[in-house]
């Protein structure tokens, strides 16, 4: 079974509409990685609870980490469906590009998603809060926020693997 790209988004739009329906919160994923490091920061150091933004952010699990969660299984069980599962440590357009040395991967995954973390608390929401929630809400920050992602992801890949070149 193939996943249509418009199969996907239409199922990601209609999600979205049920967060707001049910919840009446927006769709975003990446509040649940900053409560799981409040967690571990809380675990370790109890007083660091009083901190401004662990008092407006609490760290605890909710229905942010139950979406992460959910993707995690919705991309497995897709996987599963389409015949497509494997595990791979590297995948071949990053081999192919880099090389297929394990611990390179791990550290490029590891700096590029603390990266992609900390811009996503500092522009006040992720990609998903923003290109999906925020320009469903007609944000014009989310819009921008959205463009650029798109900039920024089309630049990347061009630097990356020579796409346009």
């Amino acid at each position: 079974m193939d996943w249509t790209p418009y199969l996907a988004g239409a199922g990601i739009g209609v999600l979205s509409w049920l967060t707001f329906l049910l919840s009446n919160k927006p769709l975003g994923c990446s509040t649940a990685f900053a409560q799981t490091f409040g967690m571990i920061e809380s675990a370790i150091r109890p007083a660091s609870r009083e901190k401004p933004y662990w008092k407006k952010v609490l760290p605890a699990i909710e229905w942010q980490w139950m979406l992460v969660f959910g993707i995690i299984i919705g991309a497995f069980l897709s996987s599963v469906i389409a015949g497509e599962f494997a595990l791979l440590w590297v995948p071949s357009v990053f081999g192919d590009a880099f090389g297929y040395d394990t611990s390179f991967r791990i550290a490029v995954a590891l700096i590029g998603g603390i990266l992609m973390g900390l811009g996503a608390r500092w522009a006040g929401g992720c990609t998903s809060g923003h290109g999906i929630s925020g320009s469903l809400q007609l944000a014009v920050a989310s819009w921008i926020a959205a463009i650029c992602f798109f900039i920024g992801g089309i630049a990347a890949a061009t630097i990356t693997y020579g796409v346009l070149v």
